[in-house]
């Protein structure tokens, strides 16, 4: 399986800490924001190939990120993956109109993240 750069966006450590550590253990490159103006600056200095944004965060909730990532040119080719501690249909509606590829529930597993990276991941390959 190919090294992919990730960009986890969590408000909370404990979610950010594990998805670190599940993605590290399958062999990928992980970047770390706490909110969705951190995300903002991080995505334009390492252009990930996948996003896990959390959806509840202060200042800019992960629906407004990923919307921004979207709507910018150079971005919108990035997959986008929600994260949430709420598995209601409305929120995946939601994430998917603003563009978003897919939808965890948490607390994730270390094979629906892999997973996840494995799934979309790839999108942004050709896209360089």
């Amino acid at each position: 399986m190919t090294s992919r750069r990730v960009l986890v966006i969590d408000d909370s450590n404990t979610i950010r800490r594990s998805a670190e550590i599940f993605l590290k253990q399958g062999g990928h490159e992980v970047m770390l924001a706490e909110d969705g103006f951190d995300a903002l600056a991080k995505v334009n200095d390492a252009q990930p190939d996948l996003i896990f944004c959390d959806i509840l965060m202060p200042r800019l909730d992960g629906y407004q990120t990923c919307a921004i990532i979207k709507r910018n040119e150079k971005y919108s080719s990035i997959p986008v993956v929600m994260l949430s501690s709420k598995d209601g249909v409305f929120d995946k509606a939601r994430g998917r109109m603003v563009g978003s590829q897919d939808y965890l529930t948490k607390p994730f597993t270390k094979d629906q993240l892999l997973q996840a990276v494995q799934q979309f991941g790839n999108a942004n390959q050709g896209a360089v």
